[in-house]
């Protein structure tokens, strides 16, 4: 096993940590050789447990605490919680997210706000509440989407805006931290299969994932396992000169030439 990233004996939070990108990421730690503190939000249908007992199965240590990102006190209890259990703080990856399909004409304030408070201010409380407590040298990402961070995407005109905001919180808050060593850098999932893409109400279901794979270059949609061995890369020292950039993970969908 590779031990020249730097990261073994880290500690990450990772919000949206009970399935998808965010249990796959803790995983990929473990592996590693860092260990994770994972938020989960109890509305959840899946099961935290489940990303605690795959970490440990891969030789790592995690603790799972529930968070809601909507409340700043909520973050900061997710990040005390690695100083508590584990003595320090290394990383933070804000991977916590919402996608609810609704058109312009049916949009209200409410739905609105309340996707701009989990999808884009939630990211910024979870690094608000890790920057006070990391160490120097640490490193955090977030989780953008091909939607708003490249692509428009019709009834999800409020998903897309938050996360085209990702970007901008991610650079500014590079420049702002990088007097600390912190790294701070966004990736850009493209079409990757997951609970959440795999939901036919909100996003595309099984049988549009299906669709779009035949015509990304690489001729399938991606996994999250890797979209989440990038993030480890952007975590880990082999990406130690890499601060403020995003990085699409899309099997090349997003520079072929139409046809």
């Amino acid at each position: 096993m590779n031990r020249d990233d730097g990261l073994e004996g880290k500690v990450a939070v990772i919000s949206g940590g009970a399935s998808g990108i965010g249990r796959a990421l803790a995983v990929a730690y473990a592996r590693a050789g860092a260990h994770s503190v994972v938020g989960y939000y109890p509305g959840d249908p899946h099961d935290a447990g489940e990303t605690v007992a795959a970490v440990e199965a891969a030789g790592g240590r995690c603790a799972a605490v529930e968070v809601d990102v909507r409340s700043f006190e909520q973050t900061e209890r997710l990040a005390q919680a690695a100083l508590d259990g584990f003595g320090r703080l290394d990383i933070a990856v804000a991977a916590a997210g919402i996608l609810r399909r609704q058109s312009l004409a049916e949009m209200t304030d409410d739905a609105w706000d309340d996707m701009l408070s989990v999808d884009l201010t939630g990211v910024l409380r979870v690094f608000r509440s890790c920057a006070s407590r990391m160490a120097e040298g640490g490193a955090m990402v977030a989780t953008s989407s091909i939607a708003g961070g490249v692509y428009g995407w019709d009834d999800h005109a409020h998903y897309a805006a938050a996360k085209s905001g990702v970007l901008g919180l991610c650079r500014s808050l590079a420049v702002e931290l990088a007097g600390r060593g912190i790294r701070v850098n966004a990736v850009i999932p493209g079409l990757i299969e997951s609970p959440q893409s795999l939901d036919s109400v909100n996003s595309l279901g099984p049988d549009g994932l299906r669709a779009a794979g035949k015509v990304i270059p690489a001729g399938r949609v991606g996994t999250v396992d890797e979209a989440a061995r990038v993030i480890r890369f952007l975590t880990s020292a082999d990406a130690a000169y890499v601060t403020g950039q995003s990085v699409v993970v899309d099997g090349g969908l997003t520079v072929r030439w139409p046809s």
